[in-house]
């Protein structure tokens, strides 16, 4: 949720995102007996690990306006504290970033939320969200995504999206040089198996008034919404080695692989991702640089609102912001952001 430009709004669910201009200023995984293409037996350690207060020392609330064209008011740390946005659940000492649910605001007004960016920026490595819930509802636009400077030029990745009642997890990188960024279908045969989400566009070039990027949708739909929370959530991991590419997995909460929850993960033991986007086709050092990683939820704006309507959702998005308790379910719970190299 990021740029000064956006596009008009998209006609599809799945691939209708505007994820790219909106940032910057916005089990089927089959084990190989070999090292699959999109992964390589590396050792990873631990280089941050964000839990609890973490979230309010080291990284930032972001104040401005939102640049989605979202019905939200990006609260300050101190108002989301004192407003029940932002908190740390000293019973288990997750942290809460919640939309507001009390409130009366009109329709088409703007309800607080939050979103948060991190103060360190990252070239690469191993990212795991563990999350308990995320926002579901009519109208919400939840993500955890990260972003490099002077967008789209240092690129975009989206890691958890989605809106309103959408079914499944959709993941999408967003280049902005003319080096050449696409997904490699190729990649994926009977015999070698690559990805196993859907495939919802292959050219990652992206701009302010052109920002679908490329995309996968995953196929498990504990992967996104309410079949995430009923799942007691889980876990979202991004593999980005310059050298092989992007990959991405989830895992529902029962299905977790064990190095994860050691802290010694082992990305060669996962299986296929469900999204994969090869080095091959495009060059990750020279798109994508220098991210900061994000959260937050906004309402409405260029893709809630724009794909409102074939959501199964009633009335209008801009009348729904006037519905507090629609909100109710809005928040992350999130029990740690972890990076490794």
């Amino acid at each position: 949720m990021h740029a000064l430009y956006f596009a008009a709004v998209v006609a599809a669910v799945h691939f209708g995102t505007l994820v790219g201009a909106h940032k910057y200023s916005r089990s089927r995984h089959h084990l190989f007996a070999r090292t699959p293409q999109y992964t390589t037996n590396k050792t990873y350690t631990v280089q941050d690990f964000y839990q609890a207060e973490d979230f309010f020392n080291e990284w930032t609330f972001f104040t401005g306006s939102d640049p989605t064209g979202g019905n939200v008011a990006y609260q300050s740390m101190s108002d989301a504290t004192s407003k029940g946005l932002a908190y740390v659940d000293d019973c288990d000492n997750s942290t809460v970033l919640a939309v507001d649910s009390t409130s009366s605001i009109p329709a088409g007004g703007n309800r607080p939320s939050v979103r948060i960016t991190s103060n360190k920026s990252y070239s690469s490595g191993l990212f795991i969200l563990d999350a308990a819930t995320m926002p579901v509802g009519c109208g919400t636009w939840p993500s955890f995504w990260s972003v490099g400077p002077n967008w789209p030029y240092a690129g975009e990745i989206d890691i958890v999206e989605g809106v309103n009642n959408q079914a499944t997890n959709q993941m999408t990188l967003h280049s902005g040089t003319s080096s050449a960024c696409t997904i490699d279908t190729a990649v994926n045969t009977s015999t070698s198996e690559a990805y196993t989400g859907h495939v919802l566009g292959t050219n990652c070039y992206s701009t302010p008034n052109a920002d679908a990027g490329c995309a996968f949708s995953d196929t498990d739909t504990r992967s996104f919404g309410y079949g995430f929370n009923n799942a007691n959530g889980g876990v979202f991991a991004l593999l980005w080695d310059t050298s092989l590419g992007m990959s991405m997995w989830h895992f529902a909460r029962s299905e977790i692989p064990s190095d994860i929850t050691n802290r010694a993960p082992n990305p060669s033991n996962w299986g296929v991702p469900a999204g994969f986007w090869s080095s091959q086709t495009c060059n990750i050092s020279a798109n994508f640089y220098q991210h900061s990683l994000v959260i937050d939820t906004t309402i409405c704006g260029n893709w809630a609102g724009g794909a409102y309507s074939s959501s199964g959702c009633p009335g209008t998005c801009s009348a729904m912001v006037a519905n507090a308790t629609n909100f109710a379910n809005a928040k992350w719970i999130i029990n740690y952001v972890a990076v490794y190299q």
